[in-house]
């Protein structure tokens, strides 16, 4: 059946080729095709730009755009079908689908034919093909990826710490195809306002391919207990539930700097100094 539907899209892309509207015009109107050289001389086959991304990533409710480079593309037409239901999309500058988020684009300048894919959604995902009306027909296909950025804070739901140490919590951002704009912590309701008259809050945040937040607490109180939240610009808000303790031992106790890297374990202790010394500071002019 497959075969049967794939045959009948490219009988009708065909059609389209001689019957859609600019099929004769020259390089540069909308939807047109390049013109043959003066002379009807020999001319290169069609072919793909091997360094053209295969795959494409795309944030859920933007815009995708998937690239398809053609050389030589003479008087043929360049195509664009969903794999999955071999539903043709665009014939060169037109859109045969009834779902305008879907567009082709071509600057007469450039090899570039680029299909749009306004307000991305999950089911946007899959393969699309490129297709050049040559005979037999020459394609090339581009795999589409729509993420749904996510944020979650390792250790939950549940973490259990001792009355005076530091609370630590790690915040990971992940599949975003750009770093959040920004990064909001909460203690239960609150925005945690890191120069509070509490003191001793701080936030470090590393950006990359994967973003990760920091949140120290330190001289952990009863008053510390709740649920904190990590609310980036791009995801959903992750949670967890802080438990200070006085003395008890449950299995889920967080150990201070335990299991964290060598550069935390130097900020944890610099933070400590710091605090430290404020409060020698502090005895000494009270003196």
């Amino acid at each position: 059946m497959l075969r049967v539907r794939a045959a009948a899209a490219h009988f009708v892309l065909l059609c389209l080729t001689y019957v859609s509207p600019g099929s004769c015009d020259v390089a540069g109107g909308a939807g047109s095709v390049n013109a043959l050289p003066a002379g009807g001389g020999a001319r290169l086959a069609p072919s793909f730009d091997a360094a053209t991304p295969r795959n494409v990533t795309a944030l859920v409710g933007k815009s995708a755009y998937l690239s398809c480079r053609v050389r030589n593309l003479g008087n043929r037409t360049v195509s664009w079908i969903r794999h999955r239901d071999l539903h043709i999309l665009t014939v060169g500058g037109y859109t045969y689908t009834s779902d305008q988020r879907f567009q082709a684009t071509h600057s007469p300048q450039t090899d570039d034919w680029t299909l749009q894919i306004k307000w991305a959604q999950q089911r946007d995902a899959g393969v699309y093909e490129c297709q050049v009306s040559t005979q037999p027909v020459r394609s090339f296909f581009v795999t589409l990826h729509v993420v749904v950025p996510s944020a979650r804070i390792l250790g939950g739901p549940d973490l259990h710490v001792d009355i005076g140490s530091t609370i630590n919590l790690t915040c990971l951002i992940q599949f975003s195809p750009e770093p959040p704009a920004y990064i909001f912590w909460y203690h239960e309701d609150e925005v945690i306002s890191y120069d509070s008259s509490r003191g001793g809050v701080s936030v470090v945040t590393e950006k990359g391919a994967a973003t990760t937040s920091y949140l120290l607490v330190q001289d952990a109180t009863p008053a510390d207990s709740g649920r904190y939240s990590c609310a980036p610009s791009n995801a959903e808000l992750a949670s967890v539930r802080v438990h200070v303790l006085n003395g008890e031992r449950p299995a889920a106790m967080q150990t201070g700097s335990a299991g964290l890297s060598n550069s935390w374990r130097c900020v944890i202790a610099l933070l400590a100094a710091c605090a430290l010394h404020a409060r020698l500071l502090r005895a000494q002019l009270a003196s």
